[in-house]
Parts: C-alpha cells; sequence; structure tokens
C-alpha cells in the first residue's frame, strides 16, 4: 500500500477507536483465548507486529484495508504495509516501541488502497506486555480518518477564506506571507525576492452609502475577478501566479514570490489599475472605480512580515496622497523621512517642556542710514537626536498638533524679554522692536490678545517695540475672530506685518481695511535683482513690479521690509526704488542674542 506520511502526532484519542483498542491490547496480555472473537470482530484494522516489525496475526479489518487476506499477510513487514518508513522521525519511534524503550506511537498517513482510491489513517502503534505466538510485540491499529480530514479541510477553507469574493482572506494571506519569509522557502532556489502590491478602492464607501451593502459586495466580487484574471495572467509564465487576497473592507493585496524586481511588481501595478478602470455593470448599476495602490519590492532576507505590510501601508497612503488612481513604488528615503517626522510629532510638546528650543534673532535694517531698527526672532529646535532643526522641519507639525499655541507663548515671552533686556543694556541707543511669528491657530485656538497684553506687562516692553507677522494667506479674506484680534493689538499700539507678501493675493486694496503696518516683500521678488554687476542684465520688469507694489504701499501708509537681501546690488536697487528696511545675509545671518547686542549702534 502506498502513502505519504504527516510525521508523528501527539498521542490523543480517535471516537470509537481508542476503547476497542484498549480492550484488544488488554486481551491480549490477560486471556488469550477471548482475544481472537475481540480481535476478528472489531471493526478496526488491526496487526499483531513481532519484535523484529513482522506481522504475526490480522484481523479481517486490517486485510480489507490492504485489499488481502489477513494469512497473506502474515510474515510481511508491518512498516511496509503502512508506510513507517517514509521519513526519518517516524520510523526511528517506531523502532523505540518494537524495542520496549517508547511507550507509543501515533501518526497519521495518506494511503492509497489497491482498488485506486486514497485515505487518511491514523496508525497507533502499542506495545504487548504479553506473549502471542510465543513472542512478545507490538498491536498495530490503523483508523480511517478520511471523513473528519475532509470535514477539517472543509472547515479551513471557511475560516481562512473570505465569503464575498472567495478570495483567500487575511488569516491565509498571512500564512503564506510568513512561510516564504521562512529562510527555507527562498534560500533553495528562485530569486530570493518578494513582491506586495497593495490595493484599496478610492470611494468605495460612497458606494455603500448611495447604492447599499449589496451593491458593494457585488462590487467587491467583481474587483476580486478581475485581480485574479490579472494574476493569472501574469503567472502564466511562472510557476506559480501571485496569490491574491481581500484583507477585509475594500482592500486587496497580491504577494509575489520571487519576484524579478520592481519591473514587474510595476507592471502588474498597471494591469491592475487599468483592469479596475474599466466600467462595472452590476444589476443595472453601470459604474466606474478607481483603485490605490502601494507596490513594495525587496529582499526577502531580513524582512519580516509586519514590516512588510508597513511599507505597503505607507506607500498606499503616498498613493492616495499623491491624488488616487495610481500606484507608488515604495521609497526608503520618502519613508525615512515621514518616520522622522513621526518622531518629532511625538516629541513636540515634551521638548517644550523640557526646554529644548531656543531664539536666534535676524537683524532688520534701515536701507537709508544702514542702521539696526529691529530683529526677527526665529525659532531653532536643539533636538538631542537630530541637531539644530530649523523652523521648516517643525512649525508645520506643531499648527497640525496644536501644540503651536504653547510654544507660540514661549517665543512672544522669550523674544519680548529679550527685547527689553537689550534697550535696558543699551539705554543710550534708539530702542529696536522685536518681530515675532504667529500662526492663523494661535488667534482660533488661544486669546492671542490676552496673551501679548500679559507678556509686555510681565516683560515690561513697550507695545511699539512688538511686531507679529502673520503669512499673506492666513490674513486675506480674515473675518470675526482673526480681524478682531488684529484690530485689538493695533489699538493696543502692536505693530501687524505681513510676511511673504506678493505670493498669495497681494490685494493692496483688501489690506487698506485691515489693522496692517508692514509689508514683508517675498524674497522671490529680490532674487531678481541679484545679476546686476555679475555679466548678466537684469530683468527690468523685477524691478518694475516691486517698485509699484512699493509705490502702493506707502500711498496707503504701509511701510515695506525686503526679504532675502544678499549682495550690496539688490541693497542699492532696492534703495533707489523707496524700500523703507532690508533683511538678509548681506546684512547678517539670524545669531545669538548677544552678537544682536555688538550691532546695535553700529552702521551696516
Amino acid at each position: 500500500m502506498n502513502g505519504t506520511s504527516e510525521g508523528p502526532a501527539p498521542a490523543a484519542d480517535l471516537d470509537g477507536s481508542a476503547v476497542t483498542e484498549s480492550d484488544i491490547a488488554t486481551s491480549f496480555r490477560t486471556e488469550p483465548p477471548s482475544h481472537r472473537a475481540a480481535f476478528a470482530a472489531a471493526p478496526l484494522a488491526m496487526a499483531v507486529v513481532d519484535r523484529e516489525g513482522m506481522v504475526v496475526d490480522a484481523n479481517p479489518a486490517f486485510g480489507e484495508l490492504l485489499g488481502a487476506a489477513p494469512e497473506e499477510l502474515s510474515g510481511t513487514l508491518a512498516a511496509d504495509l503502512v508506510d513507517l518508513a517514509s521519513d526519518t522521525r517516524t520510523w526511528h519511534a517506531y523502532r523505540e516501541v518494537l524495542r520496549g524503550r517508547q511507550a507509543k506511537l501515533r501518526c497519521k498517513r495518506r494511503l492509497k488502497h489497491p482498488d485506486g482510491h486514497s485515505m487518511w489513517a491514523q496508525i497507533t502503534v502499542t506495545p504487548l506486555a504479553g506473549d502471542h505466538h510465543g513472542s512478545p510485540g507490538v498491536l498495530l491499529s490503523v483508523a480511517d480518518i478520511t471523513a473528519r480530514r475532509e470535514l477539517q479541510a472543509r472547515l479551513r477553507h471557511l475560516q481562512m477564506h473570505d465569503p464575498v469574493t472567495r478570495l483567500p482572506n487575511r488569516t491565509l494571506f498571512f500564512e503564506r506571507l510568513t512561510a516564504a519569509l521562512e529562510p527555507e522557502s527562498y534560500e533553495q532556489g528562485g530569486t530570493g525576492r518578494i513582491g506586495l502590491c497593495y490595493l484599496d478602492l478610492d470611494g468605495f464607501q460612497a458606494v455603500n452609502d448611495t447604492l447599499g451593502h449589496r451593491v458593494g459586495d457585488r462590487l467587491l466580487a467583481a474587483v476580486a475577478e478581475r485581480l485574479t484574471r490579472c494574476a493569472d495572467e501574469a503567472g502564466h509564465d511562472r510557476a506559480t501566479a501571485p496569490l491574491v487576497a481581500r484583507l477585509g473592507g475594500d482592500e486587496f493585496a497580491l504577494l509575489v514570490e520571487d519576484s524579478t524586481g520592481t519591473e514587474q511588481l510595476a507592471d502588474l501595478a498597471e494591469s491592475l489599475l487599468k483592469a479596475i478602470q474599466a466600467p462595472f455593470d452590476l444589476s443595472g448599476h453601470r459604474m466606474s472605480v478607481s483603485a490605490s495602490i502601494g507596490v513594495v519590492e525587496r529582499r526577502a532576507a531580513g524582512t519580516s512580515a509586519t514590516g512588510l505590510m508597513q511599507a505597503a501601508d505607507t506607500t498606499l497612503y503616498w498613493a492616495k496622497a499623491d491624488g488616487r488612481d495610481r500606484w507608488t513604488l515604495f521609497d526608503p528615503e520618502r519613508n525615512a523621512h515621514r518616520m522622522t517626522r513621526q518622531a518629532l510629532a511625538s516629541t513636540l510638546r515634551p521638548a517644550i517642556e523640557r526646554g529644548e528650543f531656543r531664539l536666534e534673532y535676524q537683524p532688520l535694517v534701515g536701507m537709508e542710514d544702514g542702521r539696526l531698527r529691529g530683529v526677527e526672532a526665529l525659532i531653532r529646535w536643539d533636538h538631542p537626536q537630530f541637531g539644530m532643526l530649523t523652523p521648516n522641519r517643525f512649525i508645520q507639525l506643531a499648527e497640525e498638533d496644536g501644540s503651536i499655541v504653547p510654544l507660540g507663548r514661549w517665543i512672544l515671552a522669550t523674544a519680548c524679554r529679550q527685547a527689553r533686556q537689550w534697550q535696558v543694556d543699551h539705554p543710550d541707543e534708539p530702542p529696536i522692536f522685536v518681530s515675532v511669528n504667529v500662526a492663523v491657530r494661535q488667534v482660533w485656538d488661544s486669546d492671542l490678545v490676552a496673551d501679548v497684553a500679559k507678556t509686555l506687562a510681565e516683560t515690561g516692553l513697550a507695545p511699539h517695540l512688538l511686531q507679529l507677522e502673520l503669512t499673506e494667506s492666513a490674513v486675506m479674506g480674515s473675518a470675526g475672530r482673526p480681524l478682531q484680534a488684529l484690530q485689538a493689538l493695533s489699538d493696543m499700539g502692536v505693530g501687524i506685518a505681513i510676511d511673504d507678501f506678493g505670493t498669495g493675493y497681494s490685494n493692496l486694496a483688501y489690506l487698506s481695511r485691515l489693522p496692517v503696518s508692514v509689508l514683508k516683500l517675498d524674497g522671490s521678488f529680490v532674487r531678481g535683482f541679484q545679476y546686476e554687476g555679475e555679466g548678466v542684465p537684469p530683468n527690468p520688469a523685477d524691478e518694475v513690479v516691486v517698485e509699484a507694489m512699493i509705490q502702493l504701499a506707502h500711498r496707503l501708509g504701509l511701510t515695506v521690509t525686503a526679504e532675502c537681501v544678499e549682495t550690496s546690488a539688490q541693497a542699492s536697487r532696492l534703495r533707489r526704488i523707496g524700500c523703507d528696511t532690508g533683511q538678509g545675509w548681506l546684512y547678517s545671518r539670524p545669531v545669538s542674542p548677544d552678537r544682536i547686542s555688538g550691532l546695535m549702534g553700529v552702521q551696516a
């Protein structure tokens, strides 16, 4: 009888067979005459085997199982009849039972009957203490467990497959993925690489909400058919096609074992997008949907299932953020930036409490006389892991999570305190103002007017020596609370400046109705002046535009500060067309407070 092994299994009783086996074994040890009737009538296939492994006696059920008369089996090797020698572990255990060194052996085998059908059998080998035909031996029993195996297989299939699409579900997918990442899977030939397309439908929830879950389920089933077709086509010239699974909701995954590189995954992702883009006809509903796909391809060695899925999930998010209806390939550098961003976001608030922030100050210089008029306070984060970070690395994060409010209060208090200290340390010099950037969220999520009033009172700084900077896009269209706050601050004597002017609406007429006193001209306009004197003719249009903006601002009673002044040629042209103050590396980079003290009273 031919068979395939499943190795020794833990000893466990079989329904309806263990008692019979035990009774027969007992009768062999106690009442030899009585065992014959029980042995012959037992529905369980059994044979007595001697210490050499030869069949001594077999009951009719055993003969029927093997398609032979019981007497014909005497003298044959029991191990050959039920395939006990096919794997080393089982064979060794069987020999140990024959020699009396092991109490029992239980294993499963797939046996082939002489008439051609296959069956699953549980084989049990138990020592016999007494003599039978003159020599002690073992009792070998074979129980047909085919029906149980088939039931278990059906139950497993139900447990491992999605009822809507009939695709493998998340559990089976991760089982296959984990197995594919085991060293024995990729070290025995193949490419040693693995690929994954992680897909979800764009706007699927709207289908459920408008047409109902029944139509939504039909759409999922139709999508599954198309994905399976793409996988079959992709695996046409390969040993196995990609595994298609539904992970839940409208999320699907295609696992490519032994992938050949990113080009293969890109081709697969492209075919998936095209397949889904074709319209669906579902019970009278014609609809078009799209999908976003995250694509990951890498060496299997050193990759974990969790790590691969995290990368795929991140890349799927990128695909959606980049516009949907597209596939995106995992980018380690982009992921490293994202991880850094997450690390910064998680430590922002504690960093404020730990005092990891400090301010540097960049001079604002009068264009006519080159003297220091004020400074802009610029925040820096002295991060213990990433070093000194400029605002573009963390201010947006602070605005997103609301920590800009406590951070803004700290900046305001520190800058005002420092401005007052300069005034005290240099009583013979005209006091300089300090300009502080304010985010719109500070206006909405806190009482900015009260915060400013309290800070000025506590530091003793005069209101006119404080200037608050807001971006043009934040101020334009202001109404309600933001406008009321700006007006209250202006009435208090605090200066209001529009930062990066010229990059947004540039609506000077609207500005005339706002309590704004200063325009800070965006550096992109100033950079157009930088080629003068360098053999490249300047663009006359740049000067015309900037001059017109300055003249209009002056007519509205506003002063103008030019940002990013880097050369004396730029400064000369700005001075010629009437710009009031300048800020940039020509005068100074952002520096520490003591360096500002050294610049007071000095002409640039």
